[in-house]
């Protein structure tokens, strides 16, 4: 189940909220009780593991001199 973190307006609190992706989104804050809370959106890190992902990758040696000696 994904996590979710969200954070009042008008309070400042944050706090993060285990929900369904079918559960509606909390909008009243469990601190002051005002309709102000607002999901916080942040940058999913990305990690590549395997081949392809690097210009080195699957390259021989014998291709990389001989594109040069082209020139």
């Amino acid at each position: 189940m994904p996590t979710y973190h969200y954070r009042c307006k008008n309070c400042g609190y944050d706090f993060t909220k285990e929900q369904s992706f079918n559960d509606e989104p909390i909008t009243i804050c469990p601190k002051c009780g005002q309709q102000q809370v607002r999901k916080v959106f942040s940058a999913v890190p990305i990690e590549f593991k395997g081949h392809g992902f690097y210009r080195t990758d699957g390259a021989s040696s014998s291709s990389s001199s001989s594109s040069t000696s082209n020139k």
